[in-house]
């Protein structure tokens, strides 16, 4: 598997700066249900910026937690990382109604469901 974000390959989607936090907020405006597509389009960005975005887009699997520890550990620390920086990016009443969700992808999908949906109609 990747680096587990010791190792000095900064384009890999398992490596973690210094600097990257769980209380980090990637975008300046917190989704607040109005303004999704912009919201989406900042998030975006700052997550491929960061190789980060497969955790959202479902292209990074989980590995077998029974058959490879170490690389689920791995994916584990990454994916929560990722699903802190967007559960920071929210207001508080949408934040409360995705907080156990267990993946960034879930998070994700039940945002681009309920927002995406209201913004077309």
């Amino acid at each position: 598997m990747a680096n587990d974000g010791n190792e000095s390959d900064s384009n890999s989607s398992y490596s973690l700066h210094h600097s990257d936090h769980p209380g980090m907020v990637l975008v300046s405006k917190s989704l607040d249900g109005n303004n999704y597509s912009t919201w989406r389009r900042a998030t975006t960005i700052s997550l491929n910026a960061k190789s980060k975005f497969g955790f959202v887009d479902g292209t990074l699997k989980a590995p077998f937690a029974k058959t490879k520890p170490e690389d689920y550990t791995t994916w584990k620390k990454c994916n929560d990382m990722v699903l802190s920086w967007i559960l920071n990016s929210l207001t508080l009443d949408i934040t409360y109604s995705l907080i156990f969700y267990d993946t960034a992808h879930k998070v994700w999908k039940d945002l681009q469901n309920h927002f995406f949906s209201k913004q077309r109609t």
